[in-house]
């Protein structure tokens, strides 16, 4: 016997097909559409930062834009939307790591301690 879930919204998704007469091949929500607009002048400013020149055709920022893209819709799902995923990735790589040396706690001596028959 199979049961129907009953989590119907979690399957309608937000989909973009294309123009009208006219399928993609591919079916991507409207959010990684829109991430991957962002993401495309991002890198453009970036390779101009470091080139001074923009190219016409920006062919290393369209895949750079497609890779991230795809990678951070890879950990998103319907209770972690994307911007929970990027702001997580942003917190997590500027958190501080584990030392690469050891360091040693401080000692706890008791030299200085006393110990008296009786209390004055």
């Amino acid at each position: 016997m199979r049961l129907r879930t009953d989590d119907d919204i979690y399957r309608a998704r937000l989909v973009y097909l294309g123009p009208p007469g006219y399928t993609l091949p591919v079916h991507l929500p409207y959010a990684q559409y829109g991430l991957f607009i962002l993401l495309v002048p991002l890198y453009m400013f970036i390779h101009w930062l470091f080139t001074m020149q923009v190219e016409l055709f920006p062919a290393w920022e369209i895949a750079l834009a497609i890779v991230s893209t795809s990678f951070v819709f890879r950990y998103v799902d319907p209770d972690r939307p994307a911007r929970m995923v990027i702001r997580t990735a942003l917190t997590d790589w500027r958190r501080t790591r584990e030392p690469a040396a050891e360091q040693r706690d401080p000692r706890l001596v008791g030299s200085r301690i006393r110990i008296r028959e009786e209390l004055a």
